[in-house]
């Protein structure tokens, strides 16, 4: 009896999706679902929870997360009023890592804040933090694995791609009054990592500073000196924002799955 009740508790520990390392590191991912959508033009739902084929945006997002084997738990900052709804589809889709759905702010360094403060209740200072959009879902398992590897190697890790159309800067927005060498130009996309007392510390700070600076932690960081490490992605890591992102997702999605099942 004794050796099937023990024999119970290791298979209970060993199919446990959210496991508690004891004093090892942490790898937690802020899955940010907290906008409104504004200029997706729907009243019907938040972006974040718009369907492609049965299955919210959301979810796509999470369940790279969720597979992935060194993320140990989720934190979900989301929009005021749909949380239940949200835990509906965690039950209905099984993603299991989600330790917590917080209520998200009135904007991005509020949702920051609540959700880093949340954490202060049990990550160490250098566990890593990914900081994610909801509606950024075809990130993949091997820019995750990046982002970890680039704060265990320099401290931090910025996602980004290379800029390629011809960058200027206006300050009407009418008249043309630079042209920037674009073989200099990166975009920051998602996720952007740290590790956790890292990125408590700057959102601290940023919460006596202009939102244009905080609404980014890429920004916030830059504004605040830090030196900050690149991490390569492919372009298809888009977010979701208007109507035409949708559509671009629904065609990338068909594609992904063509390439699953033919082998293209």
């Amino acid at each position: 009896m004794r050796r099937e009740m023990c024999y119970n508790i290791c298979k209970l520990y060993l199919n446990s999706s959210v496991v508690d390392k004891g004093g090892l590191n942490m790898n937690v991912a802020l899955v940010f679902a907290g906008g409104s959508g504004q200029r997706m033009r729907t009243s019907a739902k938040p972006k974040q929870f718009l369907e492609i084929y049965g299955k919210p945006i959301i979810i796509y997002t999470l369940e790279i997360f969720e597979k992935h084997k060194d993320i140990d738990s989720i934190v979900v900052p989301c929009i005021a009023g749909w949380e239940d709804y949200l835990q509906e589809l965690l039950d209905k889709f099984g993603i299991k890592k989600v330790k917590k759905i917080l209520t998200g702010g009135k904007d991005t360094q509020e949702s920051k804040m609540i959700a880093l403060r949340y954490l202060e209740t049990f990550c160490k200072e250098d566990d890593i933090v990914l900081l994610h959009d909801a509606v950024r879902p075809l990130i993949t398992e091997e820019l995750i694995t990046d982002n970890i590897e680039g704060v265990k190697k320099y401290g931090n890790a910025i996602t980004a791609v290379p800029f390629t159309e011809t960058a200027i800067t206006s300050q009407d927005g009418e008249q043309v009054e630079k042209t920037i060498i674009r073989n200099t130009m990166f975009v920051a996309k998602a996720p952007q990592s740290f590790y956790f007392k890292d990125v408590f510390e700057a959102h601290t700070k940023g919460e006596t500073m202009p939102y244009t600076i905080t609404i980014d932690t890429c920004s916030l960081m830059t504004e605040l000196g830090k030196e900050l490490h690149m991490v390569p992605c492919k372009t298809t890591n888009i977010k979701i924002t208007t109507p035409e992102d949708y559509f671009i997702l629904k065609a990338l999605i068909d594609l992904r799955e063509s390439q699953d099942i033919f082998g293209l």
